[in-house]
């Protein structure tokens, strides 16, 4: 047999056939290559341009097909399919450029600074508020001790003269708060102190709540020497809002027990008599009903009378006169 009929016959086929083998299995392997989705990226991560068109292919849906080939004409890029449904609103994701701006990011969960801060501003509120209650609810239980069955009642019904001669009665307290001091004018040196203290809470309550809310009222302990013409001139050198009230011994008595201040100068005294004079150093809140709120001692300073009435007068609900 011939050489070259040999190898025509009996090498060139396989050959043949082997080499068309190999083409077809490359060509149809860069085939599935280009048709393939390309590889899923690490929490939509781009970090090459082919990540990046992974990305833009899955961010639109299967009904989208690719009809422009001009990359530089974006607006006709994409249409949709006919007849294809699909939402065109879309939430738009975090960008994030390096693996550990995603990792630190997912690493801080959902506390940040902005949560801390709120955190302790929404705990100071909390406090301020609590304490805010416990103040309040301190001075209601202060201010309802006496209002009780069986507990000792602080004031009480009384008819005696103002510094101007006129009639006043335990009615006239009644609608505004009232500070009561019993005192004598002969005082010579714890009276005029207290009634200083006095003149101070009387335009700190005013400058504080804007308006006349309460009546400071000044009741001797000495009603031999203390009349109404003696009065007047005497609390005018402290305040102009002072009342000033007496009345007769027995009067004075009675008011005196009924406010629970201890009374010690003698009936019956002749003019020109040394005495003492001796009495309790408390300033009585009442509230506008007439009931008795709370005492303001020695121990307290203006400023801390002040504030202290304030406080009650803003915790009541009721009718207030302010004229």
């Amino acid at each position: 047999m011939p050489v070259h009929t040999l190898l025509t016959e009996n090498l060139y086929p396989p050959l043949l056939r082997r080499l068309f083998t190999q083409t077809s299995s490359a060509c149809w392997a860069a085939k599935r290559a280009e048709l393939a989705p390309p590889p899923f990226t690490y929490r939509g991560i781009c970090s090459s341009q082919a990540t990046r068109r992974t990305i833009s292919t899955l961010r639109f849906p299967a009904a989208y097909r690719k009809t422009n080939k001009n990359p530089n004409e974006q607006s006709n890029r994409y249409k949709a399919a006919p007849g294809a449904r699909y939402s065109t609103s879309r939430s738009r994701r975090p960008f994030y450029k390096t693996i550990q701006q995603q990792e630190s990011r997912y690493r801080s969960g959902p506390f940040s600074w902005k949560a801390g801060v709120l955190f302790i501003l929404s705990g100071i509120g909390l406090i301020l508020y609590f304490r805010y209650e416990k103040a309040r609810m301190a001075r209601k239980r202060i201010a309802e001790a006496t209002k009780g069955i069986g507990k000792p009642k602080v004031g009480g019904p009384f008819q005696l003269l103002d510094h101007r001669g006129r009639p006043f009665t335990s009615e006239h307290l009644k609608g505004k708060y009232s500070l009561v001091y019993f005192g004598f004018t002969h005082c010579p040196d714890i009276c005029p102190e207290e009634l200083d203290k006095m003149a101070g809470m009387i335009d700190l309550v005013k400058q504080k709540m804007a308006g006349k809310v309460m009546l400071p009222v000044f009741i001797t302990c000495d009603p031999e020497r203390d009349t109404p013409a003696v009065l007047e001139p005497y609390l005018k050198e402290f305040h102009p809002d002072l009342i000033g009230l007496t009345g007769s011994w027995e009067e004075i008595k009675n008011v005196c027990k009924a406010y629970r201040v201890y009374f010690s100068t003698p009936p019956h005294v002749k003019p020109g008599q040394d005495y003492l004079v001796d009495h309790s150093i408390y300033f009585y809140l009442m509230d506008p009903e007439g009931d008795f709120v709370e005492c303001i001692g020695r121990q307290h300073t203006a400023e801390q009378g002040a504030k202290l009435i304030t406080d009650h007068i803003g915790d009541w609900r009721g009718h207030l006169n302010r004229g």
